[in-house]
């Protein structure tokens, strides 16, 4: 990890609510999604705050299981993205909401292949869909942030098809709360949830 990882320059209070965000059915209590933005310690760190979050994994997709590790996918050419895969109860949290937070606050999405000073095709911003309904949330709320002019620059965000998704070495999961020291977790990971915490109190599991 380099110690650069940008951040939006837009207040997250100024995202708005996604328009399109199907209610949950009423005996679902489980729900996942898988989601790139850059280094997987910084967005796992932001998601390990949200009320409703069950789980989160860091990992890698897009790739194969023979390359699902994170030698090979430093490389840059595994096909893999650091990603994670959010565990959420649907009656506390929605997947919009979790998007919401995704586009605001865990990463810039107008970065194509890097985050700051994370570059390669492994950090790739994107929103790998297990289903039709995740794949159409996704893509109607980044046109509505287009829309909206958020951005300085338009959104890159790929929608790829969730293949499988591989869980990253033991010591990479939680790694921003074991290691608060560590300089690139001090650089960018904690302003991301510093900045949660600010703009989205109602949103941040009781402490």
């Amino acid at each position: 990890m380099t110690l650069a990882c940008a951040l939006p320059g837009h207040s997250p209070a100024s995202f708005p609510d996604p328009e399109f965000d199907p209610a949950a059915d009423a005996d679902a209590a489980h729900a996942e999604i898988v989601l790139a933005g850059g280094c997987f310690w910084c967005t796992e760190a932001v998601y390990r705050q949200l009320d409703g979050v069950i789980e989160v994994v860091s990992g890698y997709s897009g790739g194969s299981a023979e390359t699902a590790n994170y030698e090979a996918v430093c490389t840059n050419t595994t096909g893999h993205a650091e990603a994670i895969r959010i565990a959420y109860d649907p009656h506390r949290i929605s997947l919009g909401q979790i998007l919401k937070v995704f586009f605001s606050v865990a990463h810039d999405p107008t970065q194509l292949n890097r985050q700051g000073g994370d570059i390669g095709t492994q950090y790739r911003s994107a929103v790998f869909f297990a289903d039709q309904a995740q794949r159409e949330l996704a893509e109607r709320y980044i046109g509505q942030l287009d829309a909206a002019g958020l951005f300085d620059a338009p959104i890159v965000t790929a929608l790829e098809p969730l293949a499988a998704f591989y869980p990253a070495e033991a010591h990479h999961q939680d790694y921003a709360a074991l290691n608060p020291e560590q300089p690139f977790i001090r650089a960018a990971a904690q302003p991301k949830v510093a900045k949660l915490r600010h703009a989205f109190p109602d949103k941040v599991r009781p402490q």
